[in-house]
Parts: C-alpha cells; structure tokens; sequence
C-alpha cells in the first residue's frame, strides 16, 4: 500500500493498528525534519567518508587544537531532570511489548527501549515499537501470550529512554519529495511527536540515547534536531535530553565537544564498549601496524579500553553530566548451577569495577542481573543519585594512550572459529527479525557481531593476522572453517529457515576488498 500526502509517500502498510502512529500530522512533522535536516546530515556522512580516507593514508587522530578552548573552558552542562538524576542500574533490550514490560517492571532505575543495534529494523517492528512505547508512557502496555499468560506494568517502572537509529541508517518504508528518510528522524520524529506534551503533562519529558556518533558537529546536529522539535511542539527548551553513546574511537578524542554541544540538553555519556572496539577495527582496518588479538581477551582492563574509560568519567564529571558505563554481554545461565555463577561473578566483577572507577551506573541486558548491577552502586552511592561529585584529577590520559591498541595476540583457532558461529549465527538471527539473541551464553547484538566479522576481514588482511600455530588467517582457511561451523549450527536447529542465507553474507561481507561500514546495510536492504 504507497500513501502519498504533501510530499510525502508511505511505502510500508499502514494497518488499522499502524493508522494512529503514521497520522497526516505525524507524517508532515517527519517530513518537516526531514526538510530541515536531511542535507546537513548528508553532509556529514560525506564527512565521515573523507576521515576515513585521511585515516587510510595514514592520519593519526588527536584531540582537536581548533577546540581547545572548549576542553579549556568553565562550563557545565544544564541541570538534570529529576528522574535522570539516579541512573545506577539501567537495563536495555529491543521495543518488543513482552520485553518491554519485563525491563520496565525489573527494578532497574531506567530502561532503555532500543530501535537500533538490539532491534532488526523491519516496518513492522519500528511502528510496532512506537505504538509500545506510546503505550509504555501512558502505562497503558500490556501483553497476552499465546498460552494466556498476561503481562502488565507495575505502579513503578524504569524511566525510559529511546535509543532512535543512527545518522547513517534509513527509513526506506517513507520518503519525502522523492528521498528516503533518515532512521533517525524517523524514530525520534514520531516518539516526540505522539508523546513529548504528554511526558511534560506528567511532570517529565522524553529522553534519548544517541548512538554511532562520530564528531560534535553530529551532536550538533542532534542538539539542533531537538530545539526544532522543542519550538515546533511548544515545549520548553532544553526539555528533551539526550545521552550521547561513546562508542566510536573518533568520538573519544571530543568528548567534551559533544558535552558542549548539546549542553542545555546534555544527559551525560555512555561507554559503548563493544561498538567502540568495532569502532578501532574499522577505522584502522588497513593500517599494518594494527591487529588485536581474541575478542574474548578485549577487556575492558587493556590499556586502550581502560584509557576510554577512565576519560570518559573524568570528562563527563568535570562538566556536571552522568557517567554511564557499558553493557556486560554476559546472561544468566540456566540448568548449570556452576557455570551460572561464573558468569555471574564476571558480571559482578565489571560492575564494581565501574562503580568504583567513578560511573554513575551501567547497563545490564537480562532483567537477572538488575539486582547483581545494583548491588554494586548501592554500598559506594548509598542515599546519594550518583557520584559526580568524584571527579577524577588523577586520570591523564594522552591520545597515544586511546591507541595503545593491546593486547595483539593470540589469536586462535578457536578464536577465528567463534566469531564465525557468532556472526553467521546473528545475521541468520538478525535477518529473521530478532536484533538480540542469546549465543555461547552471551547476548548478542549488532555490535558484537560486528566485531566479529570486522576481526576476520581485518586478520585476513594484516601481516600481523596470524594464528598462535603459525597459519596465516586467509580467504581460503576462512573459507575452509566456515561451512565447518555452518554444519555445527545446522545440527543444533536454530535458525535453519535463516542460516544458508546467513552464511551467504557473512562470506561476502568477510571477503569483499571493499570494507562494509556496517552490516546492518546490506542487511537492511535484505528486509522488505
């Protein structure tokens, strides 16, 4: 069914349940975000191609000199929202109405309901996604399942934040004078514009996670989407707020950049840990001198991955803004008693480690594990929101320590072996329109499987992609183990009617010369 109005064509069904989300005044507001914004943040995609080209041939990045007086400057972001202000337990998963109300009623302090990385981006899950979160605001959402159960909110719920698709991924299900639309503006367009009044009606207002930004001037770009929408709706400015995810190696090097630019609607930054070692694969991909060795052994103890860390609470608390530290993929294991508490103790170990270094909170992808997460805020913040008032004057961290890219090796068999299982295993999940499943007991979603697929086309390429036995990581041994491990999944059942097609993908993604920038692009155009 195409809908045409003003400019504007819906390429994607508009059911009788879909009508009240993709009404007349809903569409021309997207299209007027779209008008406004569209070429500035085409801009910005062109820029981002230039960086990596300059990176290629051999551009070390740094912080900027052009914005000295910014990291130099006196300045603070604007006071937070009440219900922003304790953040020590956040939980995180797709806008799915089930999950939704299980992360909603599982005693986290917030829940951030994602139309990004956790989420395949099919039409009906993005305008299914926006129905449950209108829901969700009203306290309205609720769930049947197909054996009876019933699933309702509780009188107390998470705050919930929206994670809306990145600058660089589309809406093709909508276009406005003939051009697709942004993903983001999409997402962030129709949740403000059905709930923002609403939210301020409540004494509240409508919170945002930006993610996959790569420069101020992309946080300028959202800070300026928001005074937009704030003046087109009559709302107060500096209502809307937004934590911007860190999760890009370039965006490390303007931390206090982004915090600047979007100060009056600055709700501090989030170390996005497995997007950012994706991040340092992509951007120095072709650079010989770069290898890292097992995803497992990335931790967040290396020396690049602690350097990240520690000065992103150091800036976030010199500027008044929350610290939010990233997720542990880990999940609850379930009929192994011992194994269970091994993960658990790792889960624990991260989340003290965090919240002893300073942040404010951290992220947890299972509603078992609020409790462990909460457990080690609890004793160091006490009756207190958070601890921004540590403010870290010890951590100097120098650009050469954010590319201290350690440890090199090893690199294994079973290593190499893994990130195949995990990548084909998540495509064939991702394609089938789950954006987060579990795997080798870990949750998996976008970001980890690009890791692993970036890992392999990286070691295939570098003279430094070389096993612990001496083999060389190449097409052909790739090619070799590949159906190995596709045989394996077969034999377990999961994803059969997905899994060829899978595999089919992740070959072309790995062995293409041609660096895909993200899977989810050419896996997007697989989606109807």
């Amino acid at each position: 069914m195409t809908t045409t109005l003003a400019g504007i064509r819906v390429l994607g069904h508009i059911s009788p349940a879909f009508a009240p989300i993709l009404t007349p005044d809903a569409l021309a507001f997207l299209a007027e975000l779209h008008r406004s914004f569209e070429p500035r943040r085409r801009e910005l995609m062109a820029a981002r191609t230039e960086r990596q080209a300059r990176l290629d041939a051999g551009e070390v990045p740094d912080f900027l000199p052009d914005t000295q007086h910014i990291r130099d400057g006196n300045w603070s972001i604007s006071a937070l929202p009440a219900d922003l202000l304790d953040r020590r337990t956040e939980i995180t998963g797709p806008v799915e109405r089930k999950m939704m109300i299980n992360a909603l009623n599982s005693g986290a302090k917030s829940f951030m309901a994602d139309f990004e990385d956790s989420n395949t981006p099919t039409w009906e899950n993005q305008v299914e996604g926006q129905i449950n979160v209108k829901d969700a605001y009203r306290k309205e959402l609720s769930f049947s399942s197909p054996e009876g159960k019933q699933y309702t909110l509780n009188n107390e719920i998470s705050t919930l934040i929206l994670r809306p698709r990145g600058w660089h991924l589309m809406e093709k299900h909508v276009e406005v004078d003939g051009e697709i639309i942004s993903g983001s503006l999409f997402d962030f367009g129709l949740a403000v514009f059905h709930n923002l009044k609403y939210r301020l009606s409540q004494g509240t207002s409508c919170y945002f996670y930006l993610p996959k930004i790569e420069s101020h001037l992309e946080a300028r770009l959202w800070n300026d989407v928001f005074t937009w929408a704030e003046a087109e709706l009559a709302a107060p400015h500096g209502c809307i707020k937004g934590t911007v995810l860190i999760e890009t190696i370039l965006a490390a090097f303007e931390m206090d950049e982004i915090l600047y630019e979007l100060r009056e609607h600055s709700a501090g930054l989030n170390a996005g840990r497995w997007d950012y070692i994706f991040s340092c694969i992509k951007k120095f991909r072709t650079n010989t001198d770069f290898c890292l060795a097992n995803r497992s052994l990335i931790t967040m103890t290396v020396p690049f991955m602690r350097a990240y860390s520690l000065l992103l609470i150091k800036t976030c608390h010199h500027r008044n803004a929350p610290a939010m530290g990233g997720m542990s993929a880990v999940i609850p294991i379930k009929n192994d008693e011992a194994a269970n508490e091994k993960a658990m103790q790792q889960v624990r170990a991260d989340k003290e480690r965090d919240a002893a270094d300073g942040y404010d909170g951290g992220w947890v992808a299972h509603p078992g594990l609020v409790a462990i997460a909460q457990a080690a805020w609890d004793p160091i913040l006490g009756d207190k929101p958070n601890q921004i008032s540590k403010q870290r004057p010890d951590v100097s961290v120098a650009g050469s320590d954010l590319l201290n890219f350690q440890p090199e090796t090893p690199i294994t068999e079973a290593g190499l072996r893994g990130n195949i299982s995990v990548g084909v295993q998540y495509l064939a999940a991702w394609i089938s329109g789950l954006g987060c499943v579990p795997i080798h007991n870990l949750m998996e979603d976008a970001a980890t499987a690009e890791i692993s697929r970036s890992q392999i086309w990286q070691w295939i390429r570098s003279p430094k992609g070389v096993l612990d036995d001496g083999r060389k990581v190449s097409k052909e041994l790739f090619r070799q183990w590949l159906p190995e491990e596709v045989a394996k999944i077969h034999t377990t059942g999961r994803f059969s009617s997905t899994l060829d097609e899978a595999a089919i993908m992740f070959d072309e993604l790995t062995t293409s010369e041609e660096f895909v920038e993200f899977l989810t692009l050419p896996g997007y155009d697989r989606l109807k």
